[in-house]
């Protein structure tokens, strides 16, 4: 049974012991030096001076919409998407990670709280009658306690537990902005694959029309070989032209199937969920805009750059914990309740013995704790954390830096694909006119349907190269609004990190 705990009759006495001890441990905290320290957004005025000169990128307030996807205007598009984000298991466990450590952040807050319990216990013990025990020997004891109200709390003076909480906060805030960076992840990976898919998807049909262009060019001259009008060679060149686009088209149809793979693996499925795909082709949006205050603003909207910071602030605050575990502990056990023992041979007459007021009891205990001598086990875990937090940072650093880099990657990409999908647009534009002069001249009767065919077969040609340019135009897109967040808005918008104190 539960020893009842005497109260207190000096309850300062163990607080004036618990600040005079602080200032002892306050000297026994080693000096932590010089931290690793938050850079600043680096600048990237050259990098964003052609975007900001030229079209298609005017400057505008608004950042990408967290559904960005939906103004490629691909109902296709649209419904993979949210597929992807009910079924992917890479999205599921993100979430299973954040709601983790949120439920870690209420085990660490409820340490700032009393903790209250009640108890109830009844022995009933016999002692032998040729035991040690001598003036007990046979003799039955039957003991009750009841205590409906114990309490139990550690006071926070240091601010040790407060920081284990704000540390979990911390880790709670980096797990949701890491749930939104694997969503990010997960929609560019779906668009980029979208894209080239269903550029794949056009270029296997214009490779199959071209295989019918060159077949006829084939029979032509066959025919023409027959009559003695002309040698073996253009025979010999059309069947290299058909082997090559056969050729061309098992790599098309392989490429094709690798990226709908890929997208069935991102929307949570087998292989065979998606055979019928890639018919409903995108767009490029009417309107995209480069916000105006790049790169300071990338920290509110970058998911990535916001769990990094939140995980720098929460190895600040873990170094708060370390040293708070140098000083004194002080805390407070109580209990009210009844408290009987009788020595009888039945427990009958325990009950009015136990609810009588005599039997009541209650106890307050305070208590100090100063660790004195740890084998450099505290110096050891202070050392962890600092280290830890000097990690953390240079690990936001870093992250600030790539993302830097991938904003201005994603302009240049931008500006890069739309240069070359617009030249390929002029060259074919200037295939189809020489197409139109070889038709005429064919309807004219001043040449046979040959050049009319060559002609016809380049435009083809070069409509398949301007489909993976324009796949690339869409992927850049894609890359570009991934490096501007996705429309993640949750990140601070400063870089103010909780600090340890005394320690920067």
């Amino acid at each position: 049974m539960t020893r009842p705990r005497l109260p207190c009759r000096h309850p300062a006495v163990p607080l004036s012991l618990a600040l005079a001890l602080s200032a002892t441990g306050c000297a026994w905290i080693p000096d932590g030096g010089q931290r690793a320290e938050l850079a600043a957004p680096p600048g990237m005025d050259s990098a964003l001076a052609p975007a900001r000169e030229q079209a298609p990128l005017p400057v505008s307030d608004l950042w990408p919409d967290d559904r960005w996807w939906r103004r490629f205007g691909s109902a296709e598009l649209n419904g993979l998407m949210d597929t992807a984000l009910r079924d992917n298991p890479g999205l599921k466990a993100a979430a299973a990670r954040m709601r983790q450590a949120q439920a870690l952040a209420t085990v660490e807050g409820a340490r700032l709280l009393p903790f209250l319990d009640a108890q109830a216990e009844v022995q009933n013990a016999r002692f032998s009658e040729h035991g040690f025990n001598f003036p007990l020997r046979g003799q039955n004891i039957v003991a009750a306690m009841i205590n409906p109200l114990s309490l139990r709390y550690q006071f926070d003076f240091w601010g040790k537990n407060r920081a284990s909480l704000e540390a979990a906060l911390g880790e709670a805030a980096a797990e949701q902005a890491e749930q939104a960076e694997t969503r990010l992840q997960l929609t560019a990976a779906i668009a980029r694959g979208y894209f080239r898919g269903t550029a794949l998807r056009q270029q296997l049909e214009l490779t199959r029309t071209m295989a019918a262009v060159q077949n006829e060019l084939r029979e032509i001259a066959e025919t023409r070989f027959r009559l003695g009008l002309d040698s073996a060679d253009p025979v010999k060149q059309a069947a290299t032209e058909l082997e090559a686009l056969a050729k061309r088209e098992a790599n098309v149809r392989d490429r094709l199937d690798v990226q709908r793979h890929l997208l069935a693996r991102l929307a949570g499925s087998g292989p065979d969920a998606l055979q019928q795909l890639f018919v409903s082709p995108a767009a490029v949006p009417a309107e995209i805009s480069l916000p105006p205050h790049l790169p300071l603003e990338l920290l509110a909207h970058r998911p990535d750059l916001a769990a990094a910071l939140h995980r720098a602030e929460a190895a600040a605050q873990r170094i708060q914990v370390a040293k708070a575990n140098f000083l004194p502990t002080v805390d407070l056990t109580a209990f009210v309740g009844l408290n009987a023992l009788r020595m009888t041979k039945g427990a009958s007459a325990l009950a009015n013995l136990l609810f009588s007021g005599s039997s009541f009891a209650y106890g307050v205990a305070p208590g100090v704790k100063l660790p004195i001598f740890e084998g450099g086990r505290l110096r050891g875990e202070l050392s962890v954390q600092r280290a830890e937090y000097d990690e953390a940072v240079e690990l936001y650093n870093d992250t600030l830096l790539q993302a830097v880099q991938e904003t201005a990657d994603g302009l240049s990409g931008w500006r890069q694909s739309s240069a070359e999908a617009a030249a390929q647009s002029r060259l074919l534009a200037h295939q189809r006119e020489a197409l139109e002069l070889a038709q005429q001249r064919l309807r004219s009767g001043l040449d046979d349907r040959r050049p009319a065919l060559s002609q016809r077969y380049a435009v083809l040609n070069q409509e398949y190269a301007l489909k993976s340019l324009e796949a690339e135009r869409l992927v850049a897109m894609a890359d570009l609004i991934e490096a501007l967040g996705g429309g993640y808005a949750g990140g601070p918008s400063n870089t103010d990190a909780q600090r340890p104190q005394d320690e920067l």
